[in-house]
C-alpha cells in the first residue's frame, strides 16, 4: 500500500500524517507513507483544499483531518474494495 498525505506541511497536514500513520498500525498494515508538499503534484490529483489522503492512486479524502476511528475504517473499507477488485481480475 502506497499512502500519501498532501499538503504544505501545516499542522493539519502533520495531524493527518499522524493520525493516517496510527489507523495502518491499527490495522496491522504496511505501508509506504510519503508527504507531499509539492503544489504541481498535489494539483495533479485535483486537490482544491489540503490535508488530502490518496492511497494507491486513489484520493480518498481532502480538506479535513478525521479522527482515527474514522481514518482506520477507511482505509479497511479500501483494504477490502481492493482486494474484492484483485480476486475479480485473478
Amino acid at each position: 500500500m502506497i499512502v500519501k498525505i498532501l499538503g504544505s506541511g501545516c499542522p493539519n497536514c502533520n495531524a493527518l500524517e499522524r493520525a493516517t500513520r496510527t489507523a495502518l498500525a491499527t490495522l496491522g498494515v504496511q505501508a509506504s507513507v510519503e508527504h507531499v508538499t509539492d503544489y504541481a503534484q498535489i494539483a495533479a490529483y485535483g486537490v482544491m483544499s489540503t490535508p488530502a489522503l490518496v492511497v494507491d492512486g486513489q484520493l480518498l479524502l481532502a480538506g479535513r483531518v478525521p479522527g482515527v476511528n474514522e481514518l482506520t475504517a477507511l482505509l479497511g473499507h479500501h483494504l477490502t474494495t481492493t482486494s474484492e477488485a484483485a480476486n475479480r481480475t485473478s
